[in-house]
């Protein structure tokens, strides 16, 4: 998860604003703004002191990163696959026939009134 994210969560998880959450971890609005922002990286201490001020702890992850070639395959795996369920299209485009709205005669109102 990256800065901006961990911060939204914390706000969204602690229904605080920004501001609060700023004030709650003893740092400024504009700073807290940065990181929120990505116009500044905080350093992992900061990080864990804003989320743990605000009764969260963060829980590292190690996971795969998965390559450009392995999500093209991937795409392709599902492609296959949707292309195995039956398709039965009509020939032609059906949809509902609305009865035509009558049209009434338009009073002229005279502009400015």
């Amino acid at each position: 998860m990256e800065m901006p994210s961990i911060i939204h969560h914390v706000m969204d998880e602690r229904g605080w604003s920004l501001r609060r959450l700023a004030l709650e971890a003893g740092t400024s609005h504009s700073t807290l703004s940065a990181y929120a922002h990505r116009r500044v990286d905080p350093a992992l201490g900061t990080l864990e002191r804003i989320v743990e001020r605000a009764g969260l702890t963060i829980e590292p992850t190690v996971v795969r990163r998965i390559t450009a070639n392995e999500r093209g395959r991937e795409l392709l795996d599902v492609l296959d696959l949707a292309a195995m369920f039956p398709a039965r299209h009509s020939p032609h485009l059906t949809a509902p026939v609305f009865p035509q709205a009558r049209r009434t005669e338009r009073q002229d109102v005279p502009r400015g009134s």
